[in-house]
């Protein structure tokens, strides 16, 4: 080199603009089973965000008509990988599959009756960039009047507040609202949050963050799952993590299955993480001893819902 140009070499490395730094491999998972109407537009949604680089789509089941366009969709489209055949081996299960079979380096969670709003993806890939492992990171959950959807933001779930919160008593009596586990009619963060539970409507992960939690526990069928992982991600020092910035408009109650079933599961589905989680024999009594009490009480709901001419 000579001496002209020697004083105008850079000693130091100048940063790498983001527009030409390398990212992550998104990968979205969804399952499907029986969702109806929304799923086209939930599809769509997905399809339109330029940071998903994979689409992986589990069919749990489907009718006819969805299943026929759900395939056509992966022949036309290159990001579209499906999986089908299995039958409904229930969410859990059904995501692992699809984590399995993405090749992201980054996992997106959601709902097939959920619906990305731009730049969601990209804003939940940035919160969970140099995180420590596990970490998981949920998007902010909007009703389609554009507030937050009860379930979006939580506590810690125990016995108690679950039961609290599933008879509405933590709002009808003031002196039990401390058990209330739901935050939505708080004020939301401005920034990227640390909050004991999220949302299993729309997240994130990193594989290796789901590979060292194990990914979902298949001995749940249907809800209660993200509860689940969100605790687990906790208990081995990790993170859970809110981003308001990545939005999702979740329809939810699109499902055919019929609400009493759906509940059912909830209910058992609760039962069987207060039991899980109990560190002690008095524990474990009263997580066995409130089971029959949760389940009856999930299942109440849609009669009730019945009963007052309600549809959620």
């Amino acid at each position: 080199m000579n001496g002209i140009a020697a004083p105008i070499v850079a000693f130091e490395p100048a940063p790498t603009p983001d527009f030409v730094r390398a990212r992550r491999k998104v990968s979205v998972v969804m399952v499907v089973y029986m969702t109806g109407a929304a799923l086209e537009e939930s599809v769509a949604c997905v399809l339109a965000d330029p940071a998903v680089d994979e689409f992986v789509i589990v069919d749990n089941g489907s009718t006819r008509v969805e299943a026929a366009r759900l395939s056509d969709l992966a022949e036309r489209d290159r990001r579209v990988v499906l999986i089908s055949g299995q039958g409904n081996v229930g969410f859990a299960r059904g995501a692992n599959l699809g984590a399995r079979a993405a090749s992201g380096e980054v996992i997106v969670f959601l709902n097939p009756d959920a619906f990305l709003q731009p730049g969601c993806v990209t804003e939940l890939v940035r919160a969970i960039e140099g995180r420590p492992v596990p970490c998981i990171v949920g998007g902010r959950v909007l009703n389609t009047d554009r507030t937050e959807q009860r379930g979006a933001r939580r506590g810690d779930i125990t016995p108690i507040s679950a039961l609290m919160s599933l008879s509405h008593l933590s709002k009808r009596v003031p002196a039990w609202s401390r058990y209330e586990v739901h935050w939505e009619n708080e004020a939301a963060p401005d920034s990227v949050a640390a909050i004991p539970t999220i949302s299993g409507a729309c997240f994130a992960m990193r594989r290796e963050d789901f590979d060292a939690v194990q990914g979902f526990d298949e001995g749940y069928f249907l809800h209660v799952e993200d509860v689940d992982l969100c605790w687990r991600v906790r208990r081995a020092g990790g993170i859970v993590l809110f981003q308001p910035k990545a939005e999702v408009v979740h329809l939810g109650h699109t499902s055919h299955a019929s609400p009493i079933k759906v509940e059912f599961h909830k209910g058992v589905g609760l039962a069987r993480y207060f039991r899980k989680r109990a560190e002690n024999i008095s524990e474990t009594l009263l997580a066995w001893m409130l089971s029959p009490i949760i389940v009856c009480t999930a299942v109440a709901r849609p009669v009730m819902w019945r009963v007052r001419g309600r549809a959620t």
